[in-house]
């Protein structure tokens, strides 16, 4: 049985964006844990999560917040296992400062970071890093981009077809 998938929100105006991550780890069949915890709001709870996770049965956990987007940081530094943060945009400055806020880290405490939004590529990130323990989930990631190279072969042929007549 491969690892848990933690994903934190900063807030819960954030579920529109992360539940495109947490569908595909469920297509996965990975087990995944939501929770709404803040870096600034309730920074114990979030410290004492990120502290048990492992012993938990957590192989990843995924942050994803908006504005100062503190979050991935925190629980960064409060285990060793691996964070993939997603900044999510905001009204103010389109994203860049949550891009910014999870990408700047200090030595020693990595997070990495997808795009603004990027809620799917971060589930996509944390079942490669779980595959890399678990035979099922490494097959799967296998079939999967199998089906994508034969979809584009099948769409560049479609093209070739109606351009060379």
């Amino acid at each position: 049985m491969s690892k848990k998938v933690a994903v934190i929100m900063g807030s819960d105006s954030d579920w529109g964006t992360v539940k495109k991550g947490v569908a595909v780890l469920k297509e996965y069949g990975v087990e995944t844990e939501v929770h709404v915890m803040s870096a600034h709001r309730t920074p114990a709870q979030a410290a004492e999560f990120a502290s048990k996770a492992k012993e938990n049965g957590f192989g990843v956990i995924i942050a994803a917040a908006g504005m100062a987007a503190h979050l991935a940081g925190v629980l960064a530094a409060h285990t060793t296992l691996p964070v993939i943060g997603i900044p999510i945009k905001s009204a103010a400055l389109d994203g860049m400062d949550a891009l910014l806020a999870t990408v700047m880290m200090p030595k020693g405490i990595p997070v990495a970071t997808v795009a603004i939004d990027g809620a799917a590529n971060a589930a996509y990130l944390a079942i490669q890093m779980l595959a890399l323990s678990d035979e099922e989930l490494s097959g799967k990631l296998e079939a999967a981009k199998k089906q994508m190279a034969e979809e584009v072969l099948a769409k560049d042929a479609k093209l070739q077809a109606e351009v060379n007549g």
